[in-house]
């Protein structure tokens, strides 16, 4: 029980760092401080009756049978109705108040969050941007959420700016939002068993002010760019291009690799090192990991092993130094 209360603030649905978050805390506690009183007078009551009409010694005779006390009874009927609505009221409010679909909000930044087995991909329509397992967003803003699947039921969790909403197989566009006040990044998870690397299926929201936001805009629009050796990069172009995408080349069937160095981690699950945190492995570390071996990272994901595409372990070094060192900068 006390592990269980360890963690990062940024996966604690108790230390909300959002409005969204914030008003479903507050109804957390308001549901259960009404279950507390709840209980404390029914055990108090549970024990006065124990105690008051408890067998006493050498009673032995069969205690006077009574019918119920009416009055009794509309009391405790009409009790947990009165409560029943008083958690609903402010239940129902917030829903409609954080479930309203800003699709044609011209405020807020449209997001089409797409899941796969196992990473997440990110479109933002209005500025024909693509990129997976870092959502970048503006402070302050409004990110109405289009959600959708690319294969099973995974869920969307950002446990401290929002609840869970779920990507349904059936076709099933489901619709919210959510904003973050502060600069900063918050780790988002998969909250629904989607196979063997369900527990590696993270991604991270990163925060930003409204300047850097339109300067990464602008740096992924920004032309391709390749490795400087005309050899590897050829190799990139056949064996990694086909699927990925690198600025304005590539395809569009896996992550885009676009900055992927300067990103909060590798695959989602290689958490990066950054200047003066200790959490992390250095990035050109976590890019070899991946790429040597991807199944040892994520097992059952689908992109093939670089050696089974013939790659030898110099070209692999040489793609991992390539790919660690494209970063964008716009913070």
């Amino acid at each position: 029980m006390l592990l269980s209360a360890c963690g990062r603030e940024d996966l604690s649905v108790m230390k909300p760092q959002g409005p969204v978050a914030q008003d479903q805390l507050d109804l957390m506690k308001l549901s259960i401080a009404i279950m507390i009183v709840v209980l404390i007078i029914v055990f108090a009551i549970a024990a006065y009756v124990l105690i008051r009409f408890r067998r006493r010694v050498g009673q032995n005779e069969v205690p006077e049978q009574v019918e119920g006390n009416f009055k009794l009874e509309v009391i405790w009927t009409a009790i947990p109705l009165l409560l029943v609505i008083i958690l609903a009221v402010p239940t129902v409010q917030t829903i409609f108040a954080h479930g309203e679909d800003l699709s044609n909000d011209k405020n807020a930044v449209k997001v089409q969050v797409t899941s796969h087995q196992y990473w997440w991909e990110f479109t933002y329509p209005q500025y024909d941007i693509t990129t997976a397992q870092d959502l970048i967003i503006p402070t302050g803003k409004k990110i109405a959420f289009e959600l959708k699947t690319a294969d099973v039921l995974h869920s969307f969790w950002v446990p401290s700016l929002a609840g869970k909403m779920d990507t349904n197989p059936d076709g099933t566009l489901n619709k919210f939002s959510f904003s973050a006040p502060n600069e900063g990044v918050y780790r988002g998870k998969c909250a629904e068993l989607c196979g063997r690397s369900h527990a590696f299926m993270e991604f991270k929201v990163k925060a930003v002010s409204q300047e850097s936001f339109d300067r990464w805009v602008n740096e992924m629009k920004a032309p391709a760019v390749l490795p400087e050796d005309a050899q590897l990069a050829e190799k990139f172009k056949t064996n990694c291009l086909s699927c990925h995408a690198v600025g304005d080349q590539g395809g569009p069937v896996a992550p885009n690799l676009t900055g992927i160095g300067g990103k909060e981690s590798v695959a989602g699950i290689l958490l990066n090192q950054r200047e003066g945190q200790e959490e992390g492995k250095p990035v050109l570390d976590n890019m070899k990991e991946w790429l040597h071996d991807p199944q040892a990272v994520k097992p059952g994901n689908t992109m093939p092993s670089p050696k089974s595409l013939g790659l030898t372990d110099e070209e692999i070094d040489g793609i991992a130094e390539y790919l660690a060192n494209y970063k964008l900068q716009y913070e």
